[in-house]
């Protein structure tokens, strides 16, 4: 897309408040790893949330707790709107909760600390909406639990589908570069979801669950 529909894009739907604004310059300011979502991309979350009426989210890679807050905001208030997030590295954990808290939704956010594959066996089924956005060699692992855990009509969200166009580099055969490729193919193929992906920033892929 032309980066000036961009910009228009991002200044007329998806403007920062102060808290976003300040949550991602602190990611930048503790050396993050810049990969958290576009506001236009949060701001696409939180209208497909509120599209089918999310209460309950389920996210994998916390980070700064950036893309946390776009996602808690779509939720009603507690008890029933809750997102679980889970987040591998202490610091990044930490980093979230502040966000979180920043935001006025700690009391709607469980995060957990962990790694993703020993959390997930752990949690129940009925999710209304899991986003991917983790590591990306275990993707295809963690395709699987993301169907498991979504109720029918759930959504599946994931982001970097494109892998900043590594997907399409025969060259590429980095693990990483061939999760993202597996996560992609069963988003595309497996009969229990129906998916695409929307060309925002990085690609997100978005699907939902039809069956088992």
């Amino acid at each position: 897309m032309d980066e000036r529909l961009e910009r228009y894009v991002a200044e007329l739907f998806a403007v920062e408040d102060p808290v976003l604004a300040r949550v991602r310059a602190r990611h930048a300011e503790a050396g993050l790893p810049a990969i958290h979502i576009s506001p236009a991309e949060g701001k696409l979350l939180l209208v497909l949330l509120h599209a089918i009426g999310a209460a309950t989210v389920l996210e994998l890679g916390a980070l700064g707790g950036y893309s946390g807050i776009w996602l808690a905001r779509a939720l009603p208030p507690p008890p029933r709107g809750r997102l679980t997030t889970i987040e591998k590295v202490a610091r990044h954990a930490a980093l979230a909760r502040q966000a979180y808290a920043e935001a006025g939704l700690l009391d709607r956010v469980r995060l957990i600390e962990g790694a993703a594959l020993d959390v997930l066996p752990t949690l129940p089924p009925g999710f209304d909406a899991v986003f991917v956005d983790a590591d990306k060699e275990p993707l295809a692992d963690y395709f699987e639990w993301s169907v498991r855990l979504l109720r029918p009509g759930g959504l599946l969200l994931c982001d970097n589908a494109f892998f900043h166009g590594v997907v399409i580099d025969p060259d590429d055969r980095s693990a990483s570069a061939e999760g993202v490729r597996a996560f992609n193919r069963l988003a595309a193929t497996d009969s229990r979801v129906v998916s695409t992906v929307i060309p925002i920033r990085d690609g997100l892929v978005v699907g939902v669950k039809v069956a088992g």
